[in-house]
């Protein structure tokens, strides 16, 4: 017998809709004995990289393989290394079926697009850097037909403290924070981060590969600053002359600068 609800029953939850920030893992390879020295390599240097953050991992690469994917091998690789796969996308058919059977969901194409921040191509050799091109003259700002400037990128502003365990992401915009970022928080943004406060967790911009982005604050103690993909832990500490003072981080060819700003 079916019973109806009353209707003054207080419910124990509620469903709302949520936007995540997930980084995709593409996948390049189905040798797992390869992935595993390749995911060594990679983090052997940048520990803190990860912290049981989500991942999706991207089959794109290898959906014409012949050789199955090992999903609950692949899930612990991930998992050594503070990733939580929790979806794959762009697989075959046979992949998708195995990756569910190992209590993967799948992420389809059409929402995909939205969730990537980072992408992480593993066991893939490095890109040689682009030749670096002169700089061009100063212009003035081009106009459209009608004479109009073209828009100015969006910031996006936050003015309360970043806890551990949060994120915040900027889309297509310039993030500026006007309170601490604490350590294990997360500031992402497509442009430049500015943090008024001291910068304790992890910060990463240009992440849609912007590689003119620039990371600025007024106390720099990071855990982690990432330009264009390119990052750095702090596990070797910082030099005195940046460590907890104005600095800012810049990107030259595939190093990242960390220097003073002069406040004078």
């Amino acid at each position: 017998m079916l019973v109806a609800p009353k209707a003054n029953a207080s419910a124990s939850f509620e469903l709302k809709s949520a936007a995540l920030t997930l980084v995709a893992v593409v996948l390049k390879t189905t040798d797992l004995a390869l992935l595993a020295q390749d995911l060594d390599a990679r983090f052997a240097d940048a520990p803190g990289l990860f912290d049981q953050d989500p991942v999706v991992i991207d089959l794109s690469f290898v959906r014409d393989a012949t050789a199955a994917i090992d999903f609950v091998v692949l899930v612990h690789l991930l998992r050594g290394h503070k990733m939580l796969p929790v979806a794959v996308k762009a697989g075959s058919a046979q992949q998708i079926e195995d990756a569910l059977a190992a209590g993967l969901s799948e992420t389809h194409s059409a929402s995909a697009a939205a969730l990537p921040v980072r992408t992480y191509a593993l066991a893939d050799p490095p890109a040689a850097p682009p030749p670096a091109a002169e700089p061009a003259p100063l212009t003035a700002p081009s106009t459209d037909a009608a004479g109009a400037l073209p828009p100015a990128r969006r910031a996006l502003v936050v003015d309360k403290p970043l806890r551990s365990g949060q994120r915040v992401y900027a889309k297509g915009a310039d993030l500026i924070v006007l309170a601490v970022v604490s350590y294990g928080a997360e500031v992402i943004a497509d442009g430049n981060i500015h943090v008024y406060a001291p910068l304790r967790g992890r910060a990463a911009a240009g992440a849609l590969g912007d590689t003119a982005a620039r990371i600025f604050t007024t106390c720099m103690e990071p855990q982690l600053l990432s330009i264009a993909g390119i990052y750095r832990t702090t596990e070797t500490e910082l030099p005195a002359a940046v460590l907890g003072k104005p600095a800012q981080v810049r990107l030259d060819g595939e190093k990242l600068v960390v220097e003073a700003l002069k406040t004078d």
